[in-house]
């Protein structure tokens, strides 16, 4: 069973999982491939990438974007609902943002920075925002590099996932480079379904709707990923 300790979401949102895992597991049963059976939140977005001094990678800004269902199950919860706009009333808004940045302590990330190989420590997401666009909650945050790290002839990577696969993350949105120098450049590298074991299909075939797979950091495995690199 899934332990929601390490569920990458604000411990007073958690309880939303629940509602989804009905909508999710009753969709489970025809969608295609074992891959698309077991996570029970899904979120698209993306992360841009914050220079200073041309090559210098300073932070990396997230964006998450949950379902029209997941949306208003979490307004609801907390006793919040659209106005006839569409939207949340400002004062709404702001006490969903206070929600959303009590972080849990085992928190851990969704975006996972590497340069040249090398694991990059993340500060503590900053500067949480929400809205709801479209009839969807997005939230952007901000997490900096505890270190500023020259990309100057240097690979970057983000790999966009949740460790137990738990929730299930899509890179939608472009990166964007903010303030890179002309030789930087970017593109999303897109999980290919075909890159998975037998092995692991069938580990994954194999578990019921609340089960999530024993398999240490299990979500890499499925992850999109963006590639950056300067010069």
């Amino acid at each position: 069973m899934h332990d929601s300790r390490s569920f990458p979401i604000p411990a007073r949102l958690r309880r939303t999982v629940t509602g989804l895992t009905v909508l999710v597991a009753a969709g489970a049963a025809t969608a295609p491939g074992p891959a698309r059976a077991h996570p029970h939140v899904f979120i698209d977005g993306g992360v841009d990438f914050v220079f200073r001094d041309g090559t210098m990678l300073d932070a990396l800004q997230v964006t998450w974007r949950y379902d029209a269902f997941e949306t208003l199950y979490t307004l609801s919860s907390h006793g919040m609902a659209l106005n006839a706009e569409g939207e949340l009333d400002e004062a709404d808004r702001l006490e969903l943002v206070r929600l959303l940045s009590d972080w849990p302590e085992d928190f851990d990330g969704s975006a996972h920075l590497t340069v040249g190989g090398d694991a990059i420590a993340l500060e503590w997401p900053s500067a949480l925002d929400a809205h709801v666009v479209d009839g969807r909650l997005e939230m952007t945050f901000t997490r900096t590099l505890g270190t500023p790290v020259s990309l100057d002839a240097q690979y970057a990577e983000v790999a966009f996932y949740e460790s137990t696969y738990f929730f299930a993350f899509s890179v939608t949105d472009e990166p964007r480079l903010v303030d890179a120098a002309a030789g930087c450049s970017v593109r999303v590298i897109p999980f290919d379904p075909d890159s998975q074991t037998e092995e692991l299909s069938k580990a994954l075939s194999t578990l019921g709707r609340e089960e999530t797979p024993e398999i240490e950091n299990v979500g890499a495995l499925f992850a999109d990923r963006i590639a950056v690199t300067c010069g």
